[in-house]
């Protein structure tokens, strides 16, 4: 569909990517599996991850409604955004949606919700006392309807966060409607989710695609190819330690992500 296609009334298709992350660290101690989860709580609060939601709404080219918020204790964070595509007069706007203020600067614009079109983020901070390997999770679903996409955001979010085991899936549901009648199941061209990555970041992780094409589903998951052992210890040098144990980090670094990778315990 190169060419535009004029629609009867509104773009009724809508457009859903799930993005999942896993941030992976070496904690050995009680102190370093604490002190980790403490920072990972403080690194990506609710207000960060605001910020960084606030990003993908510019990128998309939506429109923000309402915000909410909150940070969880012990640990973990939510962030929950209306959006919308179009902007309506102030009038037509409910009284109880705070449009952004106190969360965002000042707009000169406001918009209206639009069903289905949202974006959200929740947290996962993890360990076990048994495990010197902790992780982070972090879910993130962009949800919209209408003419704007959420694949647009992709290298922004990966860019977001320390990203070594990467899962998401986008799909496209329902339908919509040409002049003459005529349905259609999608409004842009795509085989894989890669296709909207940087060539540059996917160098650096190894990528398979698990695609439903007939069901508009598509699936990609990555994982990153070198390990720099200095990025997975958590206030460790890895000079000081001898070979044999860094790399029996390493190798435990490395069956972490495998087994998240592709979802099942292969050790």
């Amino acid at each position: 569909m190169k060419d535009k296609i004029q629609l009867y009334g509104f773009n009724n298709l809508t457009k859903t990517l799930s993005f999942n992350i896993y941030d992976i660290c070496y904690a050995k101690t009680d102190r370093e599996k604490k002190d980790y989860i403490a920072y990972i709580d403080e690194q990506y609060n609710s207000e960060r991850l605001t910020n960084i939601l606030c990003g993908v709404t510019n990128i998309i080219g939506a429109c923000v409604l309402n915000i909410s918020k909150q940070d969880y204790d012990p640990e973990g964070a939510s962030v929950t955004i209306l959006v919308s595509e179009e902007t309506v007069p102030p009038e037509q706007i409910d009284a109880s949606c705070n449009q952004g203020i106190g969360f965002l600067p000042d707009k000169e614009t406001v918009a209206a919700h639009l069903d289905k079109s949202h974006v959200t983020v929740h947290t996962y901070p993890e360990f076990h006392p048994n495990n010197e390997i902790s992780s982070f999770r972090v879910d993130i679903d962009v949800s919209t309807c209408g003419r704007i996409t959420p694949l647009t955001a992709l290298d922004y979010l990966i860019g977001s966060f320390d990203s070594d085991v990467i899962s998401m899936d986008y799909r496209i549901r329902g339908f919509t409607r040409d002049m003459d009648g005529k349905k259609y199941y999608k409004d842009h061209e795509i085989n894989s989710i890669q296709n909207f990555i940087d060539p540059k970041t996917l160098k650096k992780y190894d990528a398979i695609d698990v695609n439903v094409y007939q069901s508009n589903i598509f699936h990609t998951k990555m994982m990153l190819k070198e390990i720099r052992l200095a990025d997975y210890l958590f206030n460790v040098d890895p000079r000081e330690l001898p070979p044999e144990e860094r790399l029996d980090i390493r190798e435990q670094i490395n069956k972490e992500m495998l087994e998240i990778y592709y979802g099942m315990n292969v050790y």
